[in-house]
């Protein structure tokens, strides 16, 4: 199995510490899941009306079964995802390091908050329990960002 790296191994400076680890939250994750699958769900129904299928319900069926599939498959993953913030720093899954005085904007896309950096990279902290206290939690420290 990949390891995909899911907590920050980019190593603290010296003098350097974490303040707060962010980590994703189980009830986000499947709110987040059910919401997908109504959208698939309806998406399916209304492209099968519109070329004529008389099938239609199959839409909602194959809406909800891809969505399953992909939150239970992912959720492993996804769940073990943690973003650590220091001083200085937002590190992240995968090698992400991103400075805070590089930090532009922090915006919320669902149980989501999109970081924005000046050179216009975008980074996503998923499934978070309170999007409104991570984003702020980090803007008390980022001192460009905006919202």
């Amino acid at each position: 199995m990949i390891d995909m790296q899911m907590t920050p191994q980019t190593p603290l400076a010296e003098g350097e510490h974490v303040i707060h680890s962010f980590h994703p939250d189980r009830g986000a994750y499947w709110r987040d899941h059910a919401w997908m699958a109504l959208t698939a769900m309806v998406g399916g129904m209304i492209v099968l009306a519109l070329i004529g299928n008389p099938h239609v319900w199959t839409g909602a069926v194959a809406g909800l079964a891809a969505v399953a599939v992909r939150g239970f498959y992912l959720a492993a993953d996804e769940l073990k995802a943690r973003w650590d913030l220091t001083e200085t720093r937002l590190l992240g899954p995968q090698g992400r390091a991103i400075a805070l005085s590089d930090i532009t904007r922090l915006r919320g896309l669902g149980s989501a908050v999109q970081i924005v950096t000046r050179t216009g990279d975008k980074h996503l902290m998923k499934y978070q329990a309170d999007r409104a206290a991570t984003r702020e939690r980090i803007l008390a420290r980022a001192p460009g960002a905006s919202q």
